[in-house]
C-alpha cells in the first residue's frame, strides 16, 4: 500500500472542516483493500467514502482508507420486470442514479442528487421523497476488516431501519462495503410523486404523466432550491433525522401545536419533521462565527468557511437541547460524528 502521512482532509469531505489524517491511503480494488487489511493485522482502521455524511471534530489519528472501488453493470434479469444491477462502492451515487435512468431502469429516481458514494448508501439506508434504498436493495459484498474475508450480505443481514442499518450498530467499523446490488424495474415503472413537493414541481414543469426521468428532474429541482451546494458552502445535507413519537404524544402535541406536520407510520408511531421543530425554535438562518443553520432549510447545518467540527457540533447540541425543552422531543443526528 502507498500510505501517505499528515494528509489534509478539507477537500475530501463536504463539511470542509480543516483537519488532517495522520495516515491515509486510497484503495481502488477489493484486492488492494484485502492487502491493506492483511498488513494492518487487526489494527483499527477508519473508512472514508464520499465524505458527505460525516462531521470531523478533530484530526484522524487512526489509519484512514479512502474506498474508491469503481464499476457498474447490469448483471441480468431478476424476475419478470426487474434487472439486477451492481455498482462499486467508490462510484458517485448521483452519477450512478443518472446512469440507471439513461437505461430506463426505475427505482432510484427519487434518490437523485443525494451526495456521497454507492458504498455509503446502505450504511445510512439513504432515503428521500418517500423512497428508501432498502426498497430496491438486493445484496452487497463486504470485506470483514478483522478476518479479511469477503462476505455476501442480503437485506436481512443488513437489518435496515430509518436512516439506519447493521453497519451503524453491531457491525460498526468492522466491514468495508465493496459492491452493492440493486433490483431495478426495466418496465412498468412505479412512479412515486405524492411525497413532499414533487407533484407541485412536476405541475410547474408542465408534466401530467411523469416518466422516471421527469421525477428525477423534479427531485433535483427541489433539492437544489432547498439545499446548498457543498462545493460552495460546507454541509452534509440533513444533519438531523426526523423523530418518531408515540401516537399518544403526537395527540398531545397536535392539541398544543395545531400547525405541526405529522406523518403516521405503519407501526403506529408518528413522524414529525425535524426541520419544522428546529425552525419553530428560531434557529433557521442562525449564524455564530462560521457555523450556522442554513437560511433555506433548518435541517442543514453549514460551515461558512473556517468553522471547526467542534463549532458545528456545539451548535447541533444547542439546537437539540432547545427542541427538547420546547417540544419534549429528542432529535438525533443523521450525520456520523468522528
Amino acid at each position: 500500500m502507498n500510505w501517505q502521512y499528515d494528509v489534509p482532509l478539507r477537500r475530501l469531505h463536504t463539511f470542509g472542516v480543516d483537519v488532517r489524517a495522520s495516515k491515509y491511503a486510497v484503495v481502488h480494488s477489493v484486492g488492494e483493500l484485502a492487502e491493506c487489511v492483511r498488513q494492518m493485522q487487526g489494527e483499527p482502521l477508519r473508512l472514508l467514502g464520499g465524505g458527505s455524511n460525516i462531521l470531523l471534530t478533530g484530526d484522524v489519528e487512526t489509519p484512514l482508507l479512502h474506498v474508491c472501488i469503481p464499476g457498474r453493470q447490469v448483471e441480468g434479469p431478476y424476475g419478470n420486470d426487474e434487472l439486477l444491477v451492481w455498482a462499486g462502492a467508490g462510484e458517485n451515487w448521483h452519477k450512478f442514479v443518472q446512469w440507471c435512468l439513461q437505461q430506463d431502469l426505475g427505482g432510484l429516481e427519487n434518490l437523485s442528487l443525494i451526495p456521497g458514494s454507492v458504498g455509503a448508501a446502505p450504511i445510512q439506508n439513504i432515503g428521500a421523497y418517500g423512497v428508501e434504498l432498502a426498497e430496491v436493495f438486493d445484496h452487497l459484498e463486504a470485506l470483514d476488516l478483522q478476518t479479511g474475508q469477503l462476505l455476501v450480505m442480503d437485506r436481512q443481514d443488513c437489518a435496515f431501519g430509518y436512516r439506519d442499518s447493521f453497519f451503524k450498530r453491531a457491525g460498526l467499523g468492522r466491514f468495508a462495503i465493496t459492491k452493492v446490488f440493486f433490483r431495478l424495474r426495466a418496465r412498468d415503472h412505479r412512479i412515486r410523486c405524492d411525497y413532499g413537493a414533487i407533484r407541485d414541481t412536476l405541475k410547474d414543469m408542465g408534466v401530467d404523466k411523469p416518466s422516471i426521468q421527469e421525477v428525477a428532474q423534479a427531485v433535483i429541482r427541489i433539492r437544489q432550491s432547498k439545499l446548498p451546494d457543498p462545493a460552495e458552502l460546507g454541509n452534509a445535507g440533513s444533519f438531523f433525522k426526523n423523530p418518531e413519537v408515540s401516537a399518544e404524544q403526537a395527540q398531545c402535541l397536535r392539541e398544543a401545536y395545531p400547525q405541526m406536520p405529522q406523518y403516521p407510520q405503519p407501526d403506529g408511531r408518528v413522524k414529525v419533521p425535524a426541520g419544522w421543530l428546529i425552525e419553530q425554535c428560531g434557529w433557521k438562518g442562525y449564524r455564530e462565527g462560521d457555523a450556522g443553520c442554513y437560511e433555506k432549510q433548518a435541517l442543514v447545518l453549514v460551515n461558512y468557511g473556517y468553522a471547526t467540527g467542534a463549532d458545528i457540533l456545539h451548535l447541533a447540541q444547542r439546537i437539540t437541547a432547545s427542541v427538547q425543552e420546547r417540544f419534549g422531543i429528542v432529535i438525533a443526528p443523521e450525520v456520523n460524528i468522528w
